[in-house]
């Protein structure tokens, strides 16, 4: 037999086509699909050899697919839709549309393909898209299951299965996500989770201890930070460097957003999900690294709320706080050191594309599973 024949659809900067390698499967993506002009920038940087198309995932018509001749789809439809900070439009938003195109075509192809692999978000799972795959999947004669997976845990306990096919749900970049699988005779679905997932929400009865932290959620994440299996956020990180100063956040975001920042030290071995408005917005977008290891944070958080914004500013500066760099979410989200960026894509562009992207680890141990 010869490599597996792979389309590439939604396909991004490439964190699909990093896991295949990473695999070392037999492959070769004989097309990548994206309508992202920056992103396929990134992917042909990456991967000048692959045919990248870009256009519409409705604009390949049923002939165009039937002559690639493929025997696995690897795809990450957008997770906005499904997202649980978003509408939750499901089915009804445009942005599903492409993926609702897909599964018309599937069961009309030429020849099914072995294997399928769909990665997306929580919430993905209970959609109305969700049923409409798992409806077309069957029609097909498919077989699937469905996991909502975390990186940590997924690369060192994995459930002792061996499915031969796959769809997987959205898999977040290097800290909250999900995947999925699917095959004409095991299907399976597999979501796939960064570490953390935010702070989530306090009942009433909760009292916040400092910076917006309940005693609960403080205790949970004092549990992750124990786990010795877990690498540390330093084995991620790059070396400290005049060039580091851009990174810090600047007085009006420590001001603001001080209370409602996640804050790691390079010893912790947790951070929540890197979003696309990472390092452009501050709430909600991605963890922060405290720098200033030897400064105790809850004494200054416990210190200035009576103070002045000076005196504040002066407090909060003493932990040194900056965003992770491109380069660490990369590390984080497992790409290659090899894995680069063209000079021209911007650093708010980097962070984007990155936000959108998955995690390397946990596609590719997904892969070895599905084709094992």
């Amino acid at each position: 037999m010869g490599p597996v024949r792979v389309l590439e659809l939604y396909s991004g900067i490439g964190g699909m086509h990093q896991a295949l390698r990473e695999s070392c499967i037999s492959a070769e993506v004989v097309a990548a699909v994206d309508v992202n002009t920056v992103a396929n920038e990134v992917y042909k940087h990456n991967f000048p050899s692959t045919p990248l198309w870009a256009k519409t995932i409705e604009g390949i018509t049923l002939a165009e697919l039937n002559r690639l001749s493929f025997d696995m789809i690897l795809m990450s439809p957008p997770c906005q839709p499904f997202t649980r900070i978003g509408l939750q439009g499901d089915v009804s938003d445009p942005r599903t549309n492409s993926f609702l195109y897909i599964l018309d075509i599937l069961p009309r192809l030429q020849r099914l393909p072995k294997y399928i692999l769909l990665e997306n978000v929580k919430g993905f799972e209970t959609s109305s898209a969700r049923g409409k795959l798992v409806e077309t999947l069957k029609k097909c004669g498919f077989k699937y299951q469905e996991f909502l997976l975390s990186p940590t845990y997924i690369l060192e306990n994995f459930p002792d299965q061996e499915p031969k096919a796959s769809v997987k749900h959205r898999v977040a970049a290097g800290l909250e996500k999900e995947s999925s699988f699917t095959s004409p005779e095991e299907e399976h679905i597999e979501p796939n989770s960064g570490s953390d997932a935010g702070s989530g929400q306090c009942s009433q009865k909760e009292a916040f201890v400092f910076k917006l932290e309940t005693a609960k959620e403080m205790e949970r994440k004092r549990n992750q930070d124990s786990d010795l299996s877990i690498q540390m956020l330093k084995d991620f990180l790059e070396e400290d460097g005049e060039e580091m100063s851009q990174y810090f956040l600047p007085p009006k975001a420590l001001l603001r957003y001080a209370f409602l920042l996640d804050i790691v030290t390079p010893s912790c071995r947790r951070s929540t999900c890197f979003t696309k408005g990472y390092g452009h917005y501050v709430e909600g977008t991605g963890s922060v690294l405290q720098t200033a290891e030897d400064v105790q944070l809850e004494s200054v958080f416990k210190s200035i709320e009576m103070l002045s914004e000076e005196e504040k500013l002066m407090k909060l500066s003493t932990l040194k706080l900056r965003y992770f760099t491109p380069r660490e979410i990369e590390n984080l989200h497992g790409f290659s050191p090899e894995f680069g960026f063209p000079d021209k894509i911007t650093m708010k562009q980097r962070y984007r594309l990155l936000g959108n992207s998955l995690n390397v680890h946990v596609v590719a141990k997904l892969i070895s599973l599905l084709t094992g």
